[in-house]
C-alpha cells in the first residue's frame, strides 16, 4: 500500500509543473493477486471487506492532494452476499469513498470470484457512473472491456471518462501483432465518444506465472487518438496526459456524424435475442 501511495505523490508532485494531476488509476490486482484456486481459499486468505484500512489511507491521500483515485482491485467479501468473493475497484475522492465497481465478467476459467450477475436479488448498480468536479467517471475491469455492452452501459449512463483497471496479459497485451489492449481501448473510446484512462499491470512471468503482463498504460481521447502511453514492459511506470472535458462536451453537442450514442437503435437487438421474443 505504501508503494501505491508513494506513486500518487510522485505523480501529483513530480508532474505539478506540467500538469494538474486530478485523476489517478491503478491496475487490476494492485493490492493482491488471486493466487489460490478456490473461492474458499480466496475468501479465507486474501479477501477483505470494503471500506477497510487501505481505502481509508486512499481517502487521506485524496484529501491531501485534492484528487480522485481509481484503486487497484481488492478481492472483496460482503456480509450481504455470504460465500461470494468479488473483484472490486473503488473510486475515492476528497469526500471519501464514492463508489465501488465489482467485475461483471470474470475471466473464465481462471477467475473463480463471483459476478454480481450470479447473485439472485443483487440490487446495487452494476455499472455506476459518478458525477465529480472532474467529470462523469465510469469504470470497468479488464475482461469486461471485451464486451461492448458493458462499456456501452457506462456510456449511456453519462460517463465522460471511461477508466479501465486491468491485468491484461501477453500475447493479448500491448504489443503487435495482436495488441488487443490498445485495440479495445481505442474502440471503446470511439464508440462511446469518451476519454479512456487505462491502467495495466506490468509484471514478468517470474512474479506472477504463468503469464507475463506487458503494462502499456494509456490515455485515449474521444476520437481514439492515443494521447500518451507507457512503454510496454514490467515495472512501475507513470503515464500522464491532459483530458479536455470542454472539448468533449462541445463535440457531443455539435457532432452529428459518428455520434454512436445518439444513433444507437436498441430496439433492433430485441429481435436478435431469442430470450426477448414473444411466444
Amino acid at each position: 500500500m505504501s508503494t501505491l501511495l508513494g506513486m500518487v505523490d510522485r505523480a501529483v508532485i513530480g508532474y505539478r509543473p506540467f500538469f494538474d494531476i486530478k485523476l489517478l488509476a491503478f491496475p487490476e490486482f494492485a493490492h493482491t493477486v488471486p493466487v489460490y484456486a478456490t473461492v474458499e481459499e480466496l475468501r479465507d486468505r486474501l479477501a477483505v471487506e470494503i471500506p477497510n484500512e487501505h481505502t481509508d489511507r486512499y481517502v487521506t491521500k485524496a484529501r491531501e492532494h485534492g484528487i480522485w483515485i481509481q484503486t487497484g482491485t481488492f478481492l472483496e467479501v460482503d456480509r450481504r452476499w455470504p460465500g461470494a468473493v468479488f473483484n472490486t475497484t473503488c473510486l475515492i475522492g476528497p469526500d471519501g469513498l464514492l463508489s465501488r465497481y465489482r467485475k461483471v465478467y470474470p475471466w473464465l476459467p481462471w477467475e473463480v470470484h463471483a459476478s454480481p450477475d450470479d447473485l439472485p436479488g443483487y440490487d446495487e448498480p452494476m455499472f455506476p457512473v459518478v458525477e465529480t468536479e472532474i467529470g462523469h467517471l465510469g469504470v470497468a475491469i479488464c475482461y469486461d472491456w471485451l464486451f461492448p455492452e458493458a462499456i456501452r452501459a457506462l456510456g449511456l449512463g453519462g460517463a465522460e471518462v471511461l477508466i479501465r483497471v486491468s491485468a491484461y496479459m501477453d500475447p493479448w497485451g500491448a504489443t503487435p501483432p495482436m495488441d488487443w489492449w490498445t485495440l479495445f481501448n481505442r474502440v471503446r473510446a470511439i464508440e462511446n465518444l469518451a476519454f479512456v484512462v487505462a491502467a495495466n499491470q506490468g509484471a514478468s512471468a517470474h512474479n506472477y506465472p504463468p503469464f507475463s503482463w506487458p503494462g502499456g498504460s494509456m490515455v485515449v481521447d474521444f476520437d481514439g487518438r492515443i494521447l500518451a502511453q507507457a512503454d510496454p514492459g514490467p515495472g512501475e511506470k507513470i503515464v500522464v496526459a491532459p483530458i479536455d472535458l470542454g472539448a468533449l462536451r462541445a463535440e457531443r453537442e455539435r457532432r452529428s456524424g459518428h455520434q454512436m450514442l445518439n444513433h444507437l437503435r436498441t430496439s433492433v437487438y430485441r429481435a436478435a435475442n431469442p430470450s426477448s421474443r414473444a411466444t
